[in-house]
């Protein structure tokens, strides 16, 4: 028993003296990826030279020119691709220099303008009818970012970092990869999205391998798996119209992501700075994925017997001004919380609310409410309809007091705040009570979602085919991102999209008429917002016909037709504003078809009672 003992001890000893020489779990990588970081920064800065030559001698006269110069924009995005996980996260306003849209943004609630600068307007401009005219405004970009790029070095200066930073850093950029990266957007003229992808997931490797080598596991071997698979898939499969993305996504990269998940997390090395994301769910499609408690934030301690008087609430005639309408008069379970109008009638009748009843289904998935996201909280919004004269004409003061001479609804709001049982009832419980119902209408059930989950049975063919040319070549992807199909802007998913797509008032494409809706301008008089509008799920879009905020089109088809012949201005109504690009997205028949048949399988399984079981028909 002392020879065990003495050998239990010595073993220990060993495991503390060998603890001691290997390095802290803030030095693993940091430094590797600091290097790596500065050698590809200069790369980067070499190439924005090369650029700057090819873009001098550009001549319209001579077509190969210009295909030059977008091949030196082509291998300047690549050396970029290799630093922007650090740039993003590291230095996110620089990164604002090299890889901005290629519009005129408005820094809310500051609303300060920024200009379009960066690689994203170069590739703009490489593709202008008349490139040669240009060639000043593209010295101006490539000088700027050739200049900050030579000091890209300097911000490393005094730099506090640790590998908890550095894996989360590699981690959102990965998300980048897969909703953004293949879908084109920072790239749509050039089509370099897969190219690009691969780039970013070769610095994903060099920059893991120390802790992949520091924590050699069965965890680590499924991340160096799933990510070699990755990199060979984007290897073979480089055509960006073609790229199978449901096959990448499902056998390959999404793998990677729940793997590299699991080993940040057995190494102790989890870092969650982005509220918005739930680290421990699957990958970024999982039902889990976002932490839905960082939208439309409540303090609730009864989350069952919340939901239930918001559920209650949301079919209660007390809270409009006549008695006669409640939420779901608009928002319908039974038409997936829409109503199937183009416009529903105002409260006392007389006439057409102003804008098109949207689906409240992943209504909390956004950070802002309403077309025009004239409030920023759902909580508001309840508050905001409620009183509106046009909507539910409910005075707040008699509302509670109807409320509160009800035996029923004092005990059940008691039960539902019990932090404040003097005072029970009140505006802000009951918009707080319908939030918590409306924060549980996120299915994430659909054919689409159990496809992606596991069940490869779950689409069909067409469908399979509408997803990769949603996520590719048609460009819906863009704006309306994986995985809830909104404009929640990823990997951060912290900023709500609002968008100009110069929506006409009919859908006679023949006989354009332009809309007198302003939309967002109405919140914010700035030119650039004039017909800016929410961009909204797409999640059950197959069953909330008709479309758009002024439900000007009535089918899927005509909504097809609309984008592909490039929008507003694609049909001659020329819109300063566009956010939409103009050019045609030259879609046949049957793509299109194929990507509706894709829209299509977003369509939940609703329970009208509130869960997620027995279909709607």
């Amino acid at each position: 028993m002392k020879v065990l003992k003495m050998l239990v001890f010595m073993a220990m000893l060993m495991l503390v003296i060998s603890g001691l020489t290997r390095p802290t779990p803030t030095s693993i990588g940091v430094d590797h990826s600091i290097g790596y970081f500065k050698t590809e920064s200069v790369k980067f800065a070499v190439s924005t030279s090369h650029l700057k030559s090819a873009i001098q001698l550009i001549n319209n006269e001579d077509p190969e020119t210009i295909e030059q110069a977008k091949n030196a924009l082509l291998k300047c995005r690549s050396h970029y691709k290799r630093i922007e996980f650090f740039i993003q996260y590291f230095f996110p306003q620089a990164a604002k220099i090299y890889n901005s849209p290629a519009n005129y943004e408005i820094e809310e609630p500051s609303l300060e303008f920024r200009e379009p600068v960066g690689l994203q307007v170069i590739e703009s401009l490489l593709f202008d009818a008349d490139v040669e005219s240009k060639r000043s405004e593209l010295l101006q970009q490539v000088d700027l970012i050739g200049s900050s790029a030579m000091d890209l070095n300097s911000l490393l200066y005094n730099l506090k970092a640790d590998d908890r930073q550095l894996l989360e850093s590699l981690r959102l950029d990965l998300i980048r990869v897969i909703t953004l990266g293949v879908t084109g957007f920072d790239a749509p003229l050039l089509k370099s999205g897969v190219s690009e992808s691969r780039e970013a997931l070769i610095s994903l490797d060099h920059c893991l391998q120390p802790f992949l080598k520091y924590f050699s596991d069965s965890q680590s071997d499924s991340v160096t798996y799933y990510l070699t698979r990755s990199l060979s898939f984007l290897k073979q499969h480089d055509d960006f119209d073609s790229f199978d993305r449901l096959t990448f996504f499902t056998e390959n990269v999404l793998p990677l992501q729940q793997y590299l998940g699991s080993f940040i997390k057995v190494a102790g090395l989890e870092l969650n700075t982005n509220a918005a994301l739930n680290y421990d769910a699957k990958n970024i499609f999982s039902a889990d994925a976002f932490n839905a408690s960082s939208f439309n934030k409540v303090k609730s301690t009864e989350q069952k017997l919340l939901i239930e008087l918001g559920k209650t609430l949301f079919f209660e005639n007390a809270l409009s001004g006549n008695i006669k309408r409640n939420c779901a008069s608009c928002h319908q379970p039974e038409r997936f919380f829409a109503d199937g109008v183009v416009k529903n009638i105002t409260v006392d009748g007389g006439s057409d609310l102003k804008r098109n009843t949207p689906t409240l289904l992943y209504a909390t998935y956004q950070y802002s409410q309403l077309w025009d996201g004239r409030v920023e909280s759902l909580n508001d919004q309840i508050k905001d309809v409620i009183a509106s004269p046009l909507e539910m004409d409910g005075d707040h003061n008699v509302i509670v007091n109807r409320l509160k001479t009800n035996q029923n609804y004092q005990r059940k709001f008691k039960d539902a705040f019990p932090e404040t049982p003097n005072d029970f009832i009140s505006i802000d419980h009951i918009a707080t009570a319908i939030t918590v119902y409306l924060k549980s209408l996120n299915p994430m059930n659909s054919a689409f979602d159990k496809y992606v989950q596991g069940n490869r049975a779950a689409l069909m063919e067409d469908q399979k085919k509408g997803f990769n040319l949603f996520m590719g070549k048609a460009q819906c992807g863009t704006c309306h991102f994986a995985p809830l199909f909104n404009g929640l802007l990823p990997p951060l998913y912290n900023i709500s999209e609002f968008e100009v797509l110069g929506t006409p008032k009919t859908d006679d494409l023949t006989r354009l008429e332009f809309d007198t809706d302003s939309g967002r301008y109405n919140v914010f008089p700035i030119q650039f917002y004039i017909g800016a509008f929410r961009t909204p799920t797409l999640r059950n879009i197959a069953k909330t016909a008709p479309y758009m905020h002024n439900g000007a089109f009535q089918t899927l088809d005509k909504v097809m037709e609309f984008y592909n012949k490039g929008g507003g201005n694609g049909l001659g109504l020329n819109l300063v504003s566009q956010t939409l690009p103009s050019d045609s997205l030259k879609l046949t028949d049957k793509e299109i078809k194929d990507i509706i048949s894709f829209l299509n399988s977003l369509t939940d399984t609703l329970d009208l009672n509130g869960l997620a079981n027995s279909t709607v028909k």
